[in-house]
């Protein structure tokens, strides 16, 4: 059955800010070409988007031919303000955006951990409102939260978990009443960083992956056939938890100690560089781990320059093998139960790593596993996190801005 003129009308209004939103502005002769439409169609459709408010025309294409140039038109950004916040146990890193995702503001805010319930949740909510003030924006339509710990599946909130601040869990309905015409949507941290590796990173030609994320703690991410995969639970990817060989205990259903967290996490990753001797000052907001394996990295490539440095390098290489023996653990269970044929090495830790740490760990499982499966660093580090909720706020509000009314 043929779509009425209306469903029509929606359908193409749709594809076309959808098109600019992607590609930036365009000229109608740029839409024809990119949506197969005929000419008047396009034209009738840049009419009806400009009278609504969600066109406008941004400049001229610069193109030499007769007559005036044609008219570029682009989306009105401002129509709509998004946020992003990555939540962690030390603090909060709020980014404030235009519809399209540039970035108007950033500021990130530690919290520390002897601040009490009340007060971290005041601070937090504060500063997402300084940041709203320095984007010049007068509110907020969608507000994206990337957070640790498990999310229900069923009405979205954040569950709680033991060994996470319980400000965490009570932001989001602070959120919703200091913010109350905004939109609060909260997603674990980990499936953000594997959205934001899928689309602008790592495996942008993945449709089936899993992100290992290595910052101060673990998770693992699993997309399959370019889904998302969250379990019955909202549990999937909670590898912290998994028992493996290397540890003195097995975990609980409230303490992941004795689990791969033991093996990959950050502090056991830094004790484990300076059992080898290697040590580095960590970066502001990054784990310490981070440091290390950069470091360690960068005395690898400089190889035996002088006797100190050959020392240093053989060192490092050491503990980056060490490393790859603990990560290919996680790695190698992950493969047999779910062959994702490309697993990502996301979070601080997997990019400071790269290449180098993740050939290790690939050569590893080739010896563990038959699956055929490729280890890639993590393109975007812990920034991940925030490019995700980015992606997820925008996502769901054009779906709601870019709803033209039908005429």
């Amino acid at each position: 059955m043929p779509a009425s003129p209306r469903t029509a009308r929606a359908i193409n209004d749709r594809l076309a800010l959808r098109l600019l939103q992607q590609d930036g502005p365009l000229t109608a002769g740029q839409l024809k070409k990119l949506t197969g439409l005929s000419r008047p169609t396009v034209a009738d459709l840049v009419e009806r988007l400009t009278a609504s408010g969600f066109v406008q025309v941004v400049g001229e294409a610069g193109e030499t031919r007769r007559g005036p140039n044609a008219k570029l038109y682009g989306i009105v950004a401002d129509r709509a303000h998004l946020a992003a916040l990555d939540v962690r146990t030390e603090g909060v890193t709020v980014l404030v955006s235009d519809l399209v995702g540039a970035v108007r503001a950033e500021a990130a805010l530690p919290i520390g951990g002897d601040t009490g319930t009340g007060p971290a949740v005041e601070q937090a909510v504060a500063h997402v409102e300084r940041v709203l003030k320095e984007a010049g924006a007068d509110r907020l339509h969608t507000v994206g939260i990337g957070a640790p710990g498990l999310i229900d599946p069923a009405g979205g909130e954040l569950r709680d978990s033991s060994g996470l601040p319980e400000w965490h869990r009570q932001l989001v309905a602070a959120l919703q009443e200091r913010l109350p015409e905004a939109r609060v949507h909260v997603e674990n941290e980990t499936n953000l960083a594997a959205l934001a590796e899928q689309r602008e990173g790592a495996a942008r030609d993945r449709d089936t992956f899993v992100l290992l994320w290595l910052g101060h703690g673990t998770g693992a991410a699993v997309v399959l056939d370019g889904t998302l995969r969250r379990g019955a639970s909202g549990g999937t990817g909670e590898i912290g938890f998994l028992p493996v060989p290397g540890t003195p205990s097995l975990p609980t259903a409230t303490d992941c100690d004795g689990g791969f967290h033991s093996l990959a996490g950050s502090a056991a990753i830094t004790q484990l560089a300076s059992d080898h001797g290697v040590s580095a000052a960590p970066r502001t907001h990054e784990p310490p781990a981070a440091g290390a394996v950069r470091e360690a990295v960068r005395a690898v490539a400089g190889g035996a320059e002088s006797a100190e440095g050959a020392d240093l390098a053989g060192a490092s290489g050491r503990f980056l093998d060490a490393l790859a023996d603990r990560l290919a653990v996680g790695v190698a269970s992950v493969v047999a139960v779910l062959d994702p044929g490309c697993v990502v090495l996301g979070g601080e830790v997997g990019q400071a790593g790269g290449a180098e740490l993740a050939s290790r760990v690939a050569a590893r499982v080739r010896r563990m596993s038959p699956l055929p499966t490729e280890v890639r660093p993590g393109a975007l580090g812990g920034g991940a996190v925030l490019r995700g909720a980015l992606l997820t706020a925008r996502d769901r509000a054009q779906d709601q801005v870019f709803a033209p009314p039908e005429r």
